[in-house]
């Protein structure tokens, strides 16, 4: 009984949600990244930057841990002192750079969202004031507030804190698999042993959270549209 309760609930919720609101696709598409990279052209020196610090910036973090080998197994070990202030001075001047890089890589790559998406807002702006009025009269107000505010905000993180910094990851997580295999195999061997866990963890999280998002996503509409009526009367 429990169970039919919440599934009427969730059906009636689906069904009050604003049109357009509860269209749902895949968690990944290629054919609309495309059609978002489209708007990173103009941008192209910003986001070969973006790309190249972020390349730098996994480079430099494996540097670190090398570093503190060397220093363990060369230096501590073998009691020289200079060579430990050397190390130090190295590891710090590695760490300065790596702050620097991390700042303009961090801005970079804001700057490359925020413009593109003042370009995609603005086109938007041009589609929807291109619409006839009886668009208007079966749509919700909240549900275009949604679209132009909410929607595009998220399509923005994709290139701050989203695609750059997910290649960065795969390149750091590359080198590190690497390293580890060049150091000792049959360690690195044992030590993957809880990838494919991780792998399918990942895969159920992503389901989980899917759903999760889109019914925030309608809740906001929702909410946009009870303002939006409300406030204008």
């Amino acid at each position: 009984m429990a169970k039919d309760k919440d599934t009427k609930e969730s059906k009636s919720k689906a069904t009050n949600a604003p049109a357009g609101a509860t269209v749902t696709g895949k968690a990944f598409d290629w054919k609309l990244l495309k059609r978002v990279m489209h708007y990173v052209a103009p941008y192209n020196r910003v986001f070969v930057i973006a790309t190249i610090l972020t390349i730098f910036l996994a480079g430099v973090a494996l540097l670190q841990p090398i570093l503190i080998q060397i220093t363990l197994d060369k230096y501590i070990l073998g009691n020289d002192y200079n060579g430990l202030v050397f190390m130090v001075g190295l590891m710090l001047l590695q760490l300065v750079i790596q702050t620097v890089a991390q700042y303009y890589q961090t801005y970079s790559t804001n700057a490359l969202g925020q413009s593109v998406i003042r370009d995609l807002r603005k086109d938007v702006f041009n589609h929807i004031t291109s619409l006839r009025l009886r668009y208007f009269d079966r749509t919700p107000i909240g549900m275009l507030i949604t679209r132009t505010v909410s929607d595009l905000e998220t399509i923005a993180d994709i290139f701050s804190e989203g695609l750059i910094s997910i290649m960065g990851d795969m390149l750091l997580v590359i080198a590190v698999i690497g390293y580890m295999v060049w150091q000792d195999w049959k360690l690195a061997l044992i030590t993957l042993i809880p990838m494919p866990f991780l792998f399918a963890s990942t895969y159920v999280f992503k389901e989980a959270i899917k759903s999760s998002f889109q019914e925030v996503r309608t809740q906001v509409a929702q909410l946009n549209t009870f303002l939006a009526e409300h406030i204008s009367g």
